[in-house]
C-alpha cells in the first residue's frame, strides 16, 4: 500500500493528521523564509552564478515563478519586522497576508496590522488595507503571455484585432514570468527585484505557441502617438495588423540603442576583434573610456549575456542591465580592450570588486557614492526651488535663505520642499510685519 493512501485511516485520526501535518508545514513556512531571507542579505546566490534571488529560486530551487517571488516578497519584510516569521509559524498570517502588508509596515503600525490581518482570507485583508491605506485605483498590469492556435483564431475573429493593445480593458491580465523581461514594471522597486515583483501576478499555463498575446494600458499621449504611427505606415501597415508596427517599432528602437550603447556597424571588412585591436591603436583609451568598437566585439563575443560561470560550472543567464567589466581593474591597471573587457551583470560585478579589494571597502565606496547622489539630487531641488522664488518675484536673498530652509525636509519632493520655503517666507512677512511700529 502506498504510503500516500490513507483509506485506512478513522475520521477523527486523518483530522488529527492533517491539522497536525499543516502546523509542521507553517513551520517549515517560516523556517523556509528565514533562510530565504538570510541567503538574500548575503547574497550567496551570486557565487553560485545567478544575478539574484528570484533567478537562484526559480532555477536552482526549482520553485514556480510565482511562488518564488511571494517568498521572498514575504522574507525580505519578516527580516525587517521579525515578528512576522512567528505569525506565519503560527498560522496567523498566510503568505498572501504577509505579502498584501508589507508595503504599509512600520515599526509603529506593524502590531496593529498583523492584528487586524489575522486569520483573515485574502480578500478580506485587502478591504482592510484598502479602508486603512485609501489610494488611487492601479493602472491595470501590462502582460505578455503566447497562446495557442485555436485560442488564436478566436481573437483574429474578433471585432478588430487592434483592440488587443488599444482597446484591451477587458482581456484578463496575465503575466508571462518564464521571461520576466517582458512586460515589467520596474516603478518604485529596484531593477533587480522587477521580475519578483512581477511574478506576484497570477501565470497561466498555455499550450506552447508562438504567438503571443499582448495586453497594455496607454495613457492618451502614448496612445495619441500609437495612432499618430498607424497613420503615418498606413500605406504600408494596415491599421489591424498592430504586430507588424509593434515590429518596426522595436527593430528602430534597437537600432538606435545599440548605436548609442554599442556604437555603430562597421563594414564587415575584417574581424570585430581586429577592428577594434585598430580602433585602440588610433586613440589610446582613457581611463574609463570604451571604444565603440571594442563594446560592439565584447557584446558580440559575450552574445548579450552575463559571463560569470560559478565554481560548479554554472553560467549567468542574466541579459538585463549588463555592463562592461574590466577582466583586470583599472586600478591595477586594467586596459579597454576587447581581451581586457567582460560583461557582467550588475550583481556579479559587484561580487567581483568585492572579491578583488574586500567587502568592507567597496560598502565603503558605495556608501560615500550614495550619499553624494543624495546631497547633488538635494543641491538640484534647491536651485529649483531657487528658482521657483525668483520667478515669484522674491528678493534674491530672501530666496536664497527659503530655499536653505527647505533643505531641512530630508527626502522631501520639489512640491514640498517649495511649500516649505513659502512656509518660511510667510512667517518671516508676519513676523516683520508684527514687529513694525
Amino acid at each position: 500500500m502506498s504510503q500516500y493512501s490513507l483509506t485506512h485511516l478513522s475520521d477523527a485520526v486523518l483530522l488529527r493528521d492533517f491539522r497536525g501535518i499543516l502546523a509542521r508545514e507553517r513551520g517549515a513556512a517560516a523556517m523556509a523564509l528565514a533562510h530565504i531571507a538570510e541567503v538574500d542579505a548575503r547574497k550567496l546566490y551570486a557565487p553560485e552564478g545567478y544575478s539574484s534571488m528570484f533567478a537562484y529560486c526559480v532555477e536552482a530551487m526549482r520553485l514556480s515563478e510565482d511562488a518564488a517571488a511571494k517568498r521572498i516578497h514575504a522574507a525580505r519584510a519578516a527580516r525587517r519586522f521579525p515578528v512576522l516569521f512567528d505569525a506565519v509559524a503560527e498560522g496567523r498570517l498566510h503568505l498572501t497576508a504577509v505579502c498584501l502588508i508589507a508595503p504599509h509596515l512600520t515599526p509603529e503600525n506593524v502590531d496593529e496590522l498583523i492584528e487586524t490581518t489575522t486569520h483573515r482570507r485574502a480578500a478580506e485583508v485587502r478591504d482592510s488595507l484598502a479602508m486603512k491605506f485609501p489610494s488611487d485605483v492601479s493602472t491595470p498590469v501590462s502582460t505578455i503571455r503566447p497562446i495557442a492556435q485555436h485560442a488564436l483564431k478566436h481573437v483574429e475573429n474578433g471585432s478588430e484585432p487592434g483592440a488587443l493593445f488599444a482597446e484591451s480593458a477587458g482581456a484578463q491580465p496575465v503575466t508571462s514570468s518564464s521571461n520576466p523581461t517582458l512586460g515589467t514594471n520596474a516603478a518604485e522597486a529596484p531593477r533587480e527585484h522587477a521580475a519578483e515583483e512581477h511574478a506576484l501576478k497570477h501565470v497561466v499555463p498555455v499550450a506552447a505557441s508562438k504567438r503571443f498575446l499582448l495586453q497594455v494600458a496607454l495613457d492618451e499621449h502614448t496612445h495619441d502617438r500609437l495612432r499618430y504611427a498607424q497613420a503615418l505606415l498606413s500605406h504600408s501597415v494596415s491599421p489591424q495588423d498592430l504586430s507588424r508596427l509593434i515590429l518596426q517599432a522595436l527593430e528602430a528602437l534597437i537600432e538606435k540603442t545599440e548605436k548609442r550603447r554599442l556604437g555603430a556597424p562597421e563594414p564587415r571588412r575584417a574581424p570585430a576583434h581586429k577592428r577594434a585591436a585598430r580602433s585602440i591603436a588610433r586613440k589610446p583609451a582613457r581611463n574609463r573610456y570604451i571604444p565603440t568598437g571594442v563594446r560592439r566585439a565584447v557584446w558580440e563575443r559575450d552574445r548579450g549575456q552575463c559571463t560569470f560561470v560559478s565554481a560548479g560550472g554554472h553560467r549567468c543567464a542574466e541579459r538585463r542591465f549588463l555592463e562592461f567589466d574590466h577582466v583586470e581593474p583599472l586600478a591595477r591597471g586594467g586596459r579597454s580592450t576587447v581581451d581586457g573587457l567582460r560583461l557582467r551583470c550588475r550583481g556579479h560585478n559587484q561580487l567581483e570588486a568585492d572579491r578583488t579589494f574586500g567587502a568592507e571597502f567597496m560598502n565603503r565606496k558605495r556608501a560615500n557614492r550614495r550619499r553624494a547622489l543624495v546631497v547633488e539630487r538635494s543641491n538640484e531641488l534647491t536651485q529649483d526651488v531657487l528658482a521657483g522664488l525668483r520667478g515669484l518675484g522674491c528678493r534674491g536673498d530672501e530666496a536664497q535663505r527659503a530655499a536653505q530652509f527647505s533643505e531641512t525636509i530630508e527626502g522631501g519632493s520639489l512640491e514640498e520642499r517649495m511649500r516649505a520655503a513659502l512656509t518660511f517666507l510667510s512667517g518671516r512677512s508676519r513676523a516683520v510685519r508684527y514687529a513694525s511700529p
